[in-house]
């Protein structure tokens, strides 16, 4: 049984890519370069699989999710980005993704996020109570956060922030600190 996968970037040099991967992979593939586009193919064809970009201009990632869900609810989807924090991908799966990965991801990564998607865990994880983030941490998360409601304008979220547009690509430019 050949399987339909939906692939929605801005990017026109890294979607045809992917689309070509995924059918050198034995997948039948339709890309979409963005909301309006990927809609349109969902409402023509039923999909297994999408893999969407979470940033786009116009409606973004997380839109496509949510309408995608809601066309076809049993449409296993992954977010790809390059931009990536706790809160969206929260957001991502709250609106119906199974995955969120990180750019670059290669066929093979995104396949077997999609087969890890599909099974249940064979023991079901002991629960742990972490300690809360750090102070860096989730400082961090924040103006990830408003940079995202900002839709990656730095100045007008160095403004929210309350603080110098330098130092906040200052802040960017570092890695993300571990908890």
């Amino acid at each position: 049984m050949t399987r339909h996968m939906l692939i929605v970037d801005d990017d026109d040099i890294w979607r045809p890519r992917l689309a070509r991967a995924m059918r050198e992979r034995g997948l039948e593939v339709e890309a979409a370069c963005g909301h309006t586009e990927a809609l349109a193919a969902a409402r023509a064809q039923a999909f297994d699989y999408a893999v969407v970009d979470l940033r786009m201009p116009g409606k973004g990632g997380l839109e496509v999710v949510r309408d995608l869900h809601e066309l076809q609810p049993k449409l296993q989807i992954i977010i790809l980005t390059g931009y990536g924090s706790i809160s969206t991908t929260v957001d991502a799966l709250r609106l119906g993704a199974v995955n969120y990965m990180q750019k670059p991801a290669d066929a093979d990564d995104i396949l077997t996020a999609f087969e890890r998607s599909e099974h249940e865990p064979l023991d079901p994880p002991e629960p742990q109570y972490d300690e809360a983030p750090s102070l860096a941490r989730a400082e961090w998360e924040h103006i990830n956060r408003v940079l995202n409601d900002c839709g990656g304008n730095i100045t007008h979220a160095a403004k929210k922030l309350g603080i110098h547009r330098r130092s906040l690509q200052r802040k960017l430019q570092k890695y993300p600190p571990q908890t």
